[in-house]
Formats: structure tokens, C-alpha cells, sequence
């Protein structure tokens, strides 16, 4: 008995400690009274800024989100833009609380590099651009083409698993930059260029003729993009991951920006622990109880998000595929605010 007293009292001990150490980005956060996130810099759809500094993307809005359920401000963010080789270093060193910047999921990263992928805002896959005078409509008729692609990314492995995997021969042509491999191949230095499918949907808007050039089919690799942390902090993890389901649930509510006042006085059970009227699910996250509330009225649900940044309501037009919600047809799903 005086064994199993003692064993408690030092679980107990242990877990105020590491209740203590958890919170400490988030008192970081609330303290500078802004959020530093992460970003890409120079990919449309996911985190651009324009000339007026105005950042913009489907990556933003996440960032944005999270602001808006700890700071009620989703204008509190400070984006610190990254290139693929830094923003792993980034996140570790802790010059960025959160990295929402296009990053694929992978089991090296999430172990290795001691980060947490919180949760996937965007299925992507690796694909190609060429040129439409190339007459190619399949990337298995690419043997011997130059390509083009950025160092330091999974994109660069997965077009070698490709080619090798088709006994197909490469001439990779890499560069540091993504700016710099869509430059080259513009510039008609490769015959292909690769990287995720949305990628290539927002860098060809940046070439010099975009209608002259194709995506082709094949979609070679699984690429789940989503928000990452540091190990260490499961306070913050819980976070950021529950920012991000809170905007697909909303979405499977039908609850958004335009009708979240309505739906604030719903009798609905399940919304109204969304929207904190019944429950304390806010104050388990540390947060308050309107937080996802106001995630919805100042960004908007996924579906808002998506539409705008990436989809129908944006230049890019993207389809939402394996992006829809799991009942309708996709695989975005979220667990239940419970």
C-alpha cells in the first residue's frame, strides 16, 4: 500500500512537471502576443506574400487559425519565410513556434529530426510539367529527359525510385531553390519539371507561356503536407493538431464564416461543444471555450479555405480529389470534438 502511495505521489509530481514543460510555447506565444510560423514564401495557393507584404495560401490560413484560437487575432502571425534545406533547422531552434510550409509527413521526419506532424491539410502527390511541343502524355515516355527538381526534398528521392523503379534512365538536373529549378526549366534547360501536384498547378502560372505546358497523369508518390512541431511539447502538439481539426469538423457541420453567429445558438448537440456552449473542450486545450468559434468567423472552415487559396475560388483551380471530406468522396476527416 505504502508502495503504491508513494508511486502516485511521484506520477503525480511527474505529470505537473511535464504539464509545466508543456506549456511553454504556448506561454511564449501569449506572452509576444504573435505567432511565428513557419511558411513557404514563394509557392501560390499555399504561402506567398504580395507586394505588399500581404501573405496569402492555404498554409497561411492554418497559421492563421491557430493565432485566432490562442490570441483571438488571426492578424497575429508573423510569417518567417523558408526555404526546403531550412526549415527543419527553423522549427528545432525554435525560431518558429509551428512549420505549416508544404512539408511532407514522412516516418524520418517525425522521428529523426524530433518533430510531431500534427495532422495533413493537404493530400498531395509528386507529379510532372513538361512542355506540350514534347508530345509526351505519360511519364514512362520520359527516359533519358532531363528533369528538373529541388534539392533537399522528397521529391527529389521519389524521382529516383521512379525512374530506377521503370528501368528508366535520368539526367536530374538539381538546384537549391524551387525558384531556381522553375526557372530552368522555363528557360528550357530541362525537359520536365517535378515536385507535388499543386506545385506544379501553382508554379505554372509563373511561366513565361503557361498554356504551352502540361501536368502530366501520373501522380508517382504519396505526399501527406501538413503542420509540424517540436517533440517535447504535448500541450502545444494538441494544439495545433485540434486547430486543424476543428476546421474540417466545421466544415462537416456546415458551420461557416457566414453562419457561425447562427450556429452559436444551435440546440445541435455536437455543435454546440464545437462551438463551446456545452463542455469545457477549449479549457482541455488551454484555450477558452469560443476558440473554435473563432476560428471559423475570422478564417473560415476547410472547405472556405481550400476554395479560396487552391481550389474553384483561386487561380489555381485545383479539384478537390482525396481533399474532400470522407463523406464525399475524399479521405479529409478529423476526429470529434467529445
Amino acid at each position: 500500500m505504502k508502495r503504491s502511495l508513494t508511486m502516485l505521489i511521484a506520477a503525480a509530481a511527474l505529470g505537473l512537471a511535464v504539464s509545466s514543460a508543456s506549456a511553454q510555447t504556448l506561454n511564449a506565444v501569449k506572452s509576444r502576443g504573435m505567432l511565428n510560423c513557419g511558411a513557404n514564401g514563394t509557392l501560390a495557393g499555399f504561402g506567398l506574400p504580395d507586394a505588399q507584404g500581404k501573405w496569402t495560401g492555404l498554409d497561411v490560413d492554418v497559421c492563421r487559425a491557430i493565432a485566432a484560437a490562442i490570441l483571438n487575432d488571426a492578424t497575429k502571425v508573423k510569417f518567417v519565410p523558408l526555404s526546403a534545406k531550412d526549415r527543419f533547422t527553423a522549427l528545432q531552434s525554435g525560431e518558429v513556434d509551428v512549420l505549416v510550409r508544404n512539408t511532407t509527413w514522412t516516418s524520418s521526419r517525425d522521428t529523426s529530426l524530433g518533430l510531431n506532424f500534427t495532422g495533413v491539410d493537404y493530400y498531395d502527390g509528386q507529379g510532372f510539367m513538361v512542355r506540350k511541343a514534347l508530345k509526351v502524355n505519360s511519364a514512362l515516355e520520359l527516359g533519358d529527359a532531363s528533369v528538373c527538381v529541388q534539392q533537399g526534398t522528397t521529391t527529389e528521392l521519389n524521382l529516383a525510385d521512379y525512374f530506377r523503379g521503370h528501368n528508366m534512365k535520368l539526367k536530374t538536373v538539381t538546384f537549391a531553390t524551387a525558384n531556381e529549378a522553375v526557372k530552368a526549366y522555363d528557360s528550357g534547360r530541362c525537359d520536365a519539371y517535378t515536385t507535388d501536384a499543386s506545385g506544379l498547378y501553382a508554379e505554372r502560372l509563373r511561366l513565361a507561356n503557361p498554356n504551352d505546358h502540361i501536368v502530366l497523369p501520373e501522380i508517382i508518390s504519396k505526399e501527406p503536407l501538413g503542420p509540424a512541431v517540436r517533440h517535447g511539447d504535448d500541450q502545444w502538439f494538441d494544439i495545433v493538431k485540434w486547430v486543424l481539426f476543428a476546421m474540417i469538423n466545421a466544415e462537416e457541420l456546415n458551420i461557416t464564416s457566414k453562419n457561425i453567429d447562427e450556429m452559436v445558438k444551435s440546440t445541435n448537440p455536437t455543435v454546440k461543444r464545437f462551438v463551446g456552449t456545452e463542455g469545457n473542450y477549449g479549457e482541455q486545450l488551454g484555450l477558452t471555450k469560443d476558440w473554435a468559434v473563432r476560428i471559423v468567423k475570422q478564417v473560415g472552415n476547410y472547405g472556405e479555405v481550400f476554395d479560396r487559396n487552391v481550389g474553384a475560388g483561386s487561380p489555381l483551380k485545383i479539384d478537390r480529389g482525396l481533399n474532400k471530406l470522407w463523406n464525399k468522396g475524399g479521405i479529409q476527416y478529423a476526429p470529434p470534438i467529445r
